[in-house]
């Protein structure tokens, strides 16, 4: 993972709300395209990016500071979303409100996105074309934000494209990284879902920014949705075996099952709202990414070096092992 320099060389503007993993690496991959970056969060400061990305505080809520803030943008990316468990409730005024202002000032708009709306594929590869299985409360919100996105890229209110990622980790992350890579790194057991043997896709939020910053550059992606080139699938014993190579040294296993998650969700909200995605570490869970790479030939991270990658960051940060 190489550091990035800001190499500007348009007054083109791009404008990321949300300034969190999926908006950093978007952000510096813009940068590496010799754009100028705008991100928009709440307390207007960001750390790890370059120099002259202008990172200003707001209320992405607010159509009317929203639609000040992407003046003269030539793209905007949603990147931002409320707490998992208040995703019902705030997710969908989140994204009208930045949809409207892309509107109001002739942005394109890309949204960053995952595959909830597919639901169970039972045991088939999910394409971009797949048929909605929605069988989730989450399922139903990000199903319904979606097509309100696409609805409006139809009809000519503004120009859009869709680009969703499986379950993802790396640099920046503190989700997935944290509770399965970081305590690896630190001589500690990781934490995983479900099954062992199933085989999963994973996806490289380093690749997940470089195909937003693609679609919002591309005029030929607008109007679709893409999923994010991600390496061939592997069990999560093959997972932590590769992390095993990369820490060198064995890492225990704590597996999270239903029962556990729906337990523990008595105390703590975001546990209780993963209990009903189960379904993706409990079966195949198989994407077919194929269609970016055949239309701009991005080939996904290896997998091993993106495990490789974000160890090292861990180590950068902090980690100190026994």
């Amino acid at each position: 993972m190489e550091t990035i320099v800001s190499t500007s060389t348009s007054n083109e503007l791009h404008v990321i709300f949300g300034a969190g993993l999926l908006g950093k690496w978007t952000a510096r991959e813009l940068v590496r395209m010799g754009k100028c970056v705008r991100m928009i969060n709440r307390r207007g400061k960001a750390s790890g990016l370059p120099a002259d990305v202008e990172v200003v505080a707001s209320d992405a809520y607010d159509l009317r500071c929203n639609t000040e803030l992407t003046k003269n943008a030539v793209a905007v990316y949603q990147c931002a979303q409320p707490n998992y468990h208040e995703w019902a409730e705030k997710f969908p005024p989140l994204q009208n409100a930045i949809l409207e202002a892309a509107a109001k000032n002739g942005a394109k708009l890309i949204v960053g996105d995952n595959l909830y709306m597919y639901g169970d594929p039972q045991g088939k590869p999910i394409t971009e074309d797949s048929p909605l299985r929605i069988h989730t409360k989450k399922g139903k919100v990000r199903a319904a934000m979606a097509e309100a996105v696409l609805a409006a890229h139809r009809s000519g209110k503004v120009r859009a494209a869709i680009g969703r990622a499986s379950n993802f980790f790396g640099p920046d992350d503190r989700a997935m990284t944290e509770i399965s890579i970081r305590p690896a790194v630190e001589g500690k057991r990781i934490n995983l879902l479900g099954r062992l043997d199933q085989p999963h896709t994973f996806s490289y939020v380093l690749d997940f920014g470089k195909t937003l910053a693609i679609l919002g550059t591309r005029e030929e992606a607008l109007g679709q949705v893409w999923f994010t080139p991600s390496p061939p699938p592997v069990t999560q014993v093959e997972f932590v075996k590769m992390l095993e190579e990369e820490v060198g040294h064995p890492v225990p296993v704590l597996m999270g099952s239903p029962f556990i998650l729906r337990f523990l969700g008595l105390f703590n909200p975001m546990i209780r709202e993963t209990v009903e995605m189960m379904y993706e570490w409990t079966r195949p869970y198989v994407v077919d990414t194929s269609k970016l790479t055949r239309a701009f030939g991005v080939q996904p991270t290896p997998l091993r070096q993106a495990i490789g990658e974000t160890v090292a960051w861990v180590r950068a940060h902090g980690a100190v092992l026994p």
